[in-house]
This record gives structure tokens, C-alpha cells and sequence, in this order.
């Protein structure tokens, strides 16, 4: 049977370090799975019986964002990564690795709480006292209905995030992610009615003008978000809103 080598970077914070597992190929396998093989028997390549790997998961459809990692250094979602994808590039090793942007937890989980407290900041929600009126809601066009299904798929998984230049540990920059559900809340007819207060935040440090138009982000996306297109949208918006602000104009409804 055909084997190949998953080489980890695993530890805790200040003690990283690789290690290396060998695992039977098997069809349909991903790197989850792979990963509940060295659960199961957590024997390192050199024989030596070890502590299992810690990882984060959930849904394993790709869905719940979070299994997210490094792997062959590009961030994406370990769920959907399928062995025999990587065996066909490579020769027959695989490299895990987690995130750098966000703090280490763990092996390959970090603490993606900076990245939903950024949601907090950009007011990602829509507020519902004094919607529940009986009746129909606001209209949507088809057109902008799409554009906000698109919009609304994103999982925080925080790839966009890893691959920004402009992100760290110690950056204030919001992300790609907060901007584009900015966009997406002040888009629905309720929503816009709090447009300032999402756009507001997105004027200083950590906002719309720390972004360096690198585009990494919508390279990495698992959902192929528009996140360019968000950033874009979100930077007119802001500038009307300043404008708005400096004369005094009453908020945009």
C-alpha cells in the first residue's frame, strides 16, 4: 500500500517544532481524516509514541470555518484538503502548519476571537427591536439578492486574513472579512438604516485605508467572496460618509 509523510508544525507557544507521521494512502481520505489516524495511534515516523495533535473542527462540510491551517504553506480549510490532491503535487510529503496571524493555542489551533470581535466593531448584524411588523419586508432585487448570497457565505475561517500583508498579531487592521459583512448589512434595505455605524469605525486606525490592495484575500477565499470588490465598495462608502460628517449632513437612510 502507498504511504506518504504528514509533517506537522506542532507545540505551544515559544516551543514549535516539526514531526513527522507516516500514513497509509486511502482513497477519499483529507487532511481531518488523516489527522483522526494519528489520534488513534499517535506513533511519530521515528517510532516514538507521542501526544495526538490538536486541531480545531466542526461541520467537516466546509461550512463552520473551523478547521483552517496552513497546508504546503497556503491557508485554507483542512475539511475539503484531499490527500490525494496534494500526493499528485508533491512527493509524498504534506506539511500542516497553523495560522500565524492569530495567537497559538496549540499545535494547529490558534484563537480566532480578535478576528469576531473585528465583526463587533464593524456592527455585523442587524439590529431587530422595532422590526417585527406584521406584513411584507422591504424589497430586494434579484441582482442585489445575489450579490448579498455571496456576501452572507462567509465562515470567518480567517484565510483572508492569514494571507493579508497588512495582518498580525499586532496589527489594528480590521480585515477583509469585517469589511466585506459590513458591506453586506448596509446592503439590506434595514440594515442601511445603521450605514454610518458600520462605516464610522472603518474611518481610523485599523480601517478601510490600512488596506495595501494586495489582493491575497480573494485569492485564498474558500467561498470565492468578492472581497476586493467588498473593500472597493466599502472605501466610496466611507469616503461619502466622511464628506457627510465634515458637513454636517444627516446620515444616509
Amino acid at each position: 500500500m502507498d504511504k506518504y509523510i504528514l509533517k506537522i508544525f506542532r507545540g505551544t507557544p515559544g516551543h514549535q517544532y516539526f514531526e513527522e507521521f507516516e500514513l497509509d494512502v486511502s482513497a477519499g481520505d483529507n487532511v481531518i481524516s488523516a489527522l483522526m489516524q494519528i489520534r488513534k495511534n499517535p506513533i511519530n515516523r521515528k517510532g516514538e509514541r507521542v501526544e495526538a495533535i490538536v486541531w480545531e473542527d466542526g461541520c467537516l462540510e466546509e461550512v463552520c470555518g473551523s478547521c483552517s491551517m496552513l497546508i504546503n504553506g497556503r491557508p485554507r480549510q483542512a475539511c475539503t484538503a484531499l490527500i490525494e490532491n496534494y500526493l499528485k503535487k508533491s512527493n509524498r510529503e504534506i506539511t500542516l502548519a497553523p495560522f500565524t496571524k492569530y495567537p497559538l493555542v496549540r499545535d494547529l489551533m490558534v484563537d480566532r476571537s480578535k478576528m469576531f470581535e473585528n465583526l463587533k466593531k464593524a456592527h455585523a448584524w442587524i439590529d431587530t427591536e422595532g422590526s417585527r411588523e406584521e406584513g411584507f419586508g422591504p424589497l430586494i432585487s434579484p441582482a442585489k439578492q445575489e450579490v448579498m448570497y455571496r456576501l452572507a457565505t462567509c465562515m470567518t475561517c480567517g484565510c483572508c486574513v492569514e494571507a493579508c500583508p497588512q495582518a498580525s498579531n499586532h496589527s489594528p487592521f480590521i480585515g477583509p472579512a469585517a469589511i466585506s459583512q459590513a458591506r453586506l448589512f448596509n446592503a439590506h434595505p434595514t440594515g442601511r438604516t445603521q450605514q454610518a455605524l458600520r462605516l464610522r469605525p472603518l474611518m481610523g486606525e485599523g480601517g478601510i485605508s490600512d488596506c495595501g490592495n494586495a489582493q491575497n484575500c480573494v485569492e485564498v477565499c474558500p467561498k470565492k467572496i468578492p472581497l476586493t470588490d467588498s473593500i472597493a465598495a466599502i472605501g466610496r462608502d466611507v469616503t461619502l460618509q466622511a464628506l457627510r460628517d465634515l458637513f454636517d449632513l444627516p446620515d444616509r437612510e
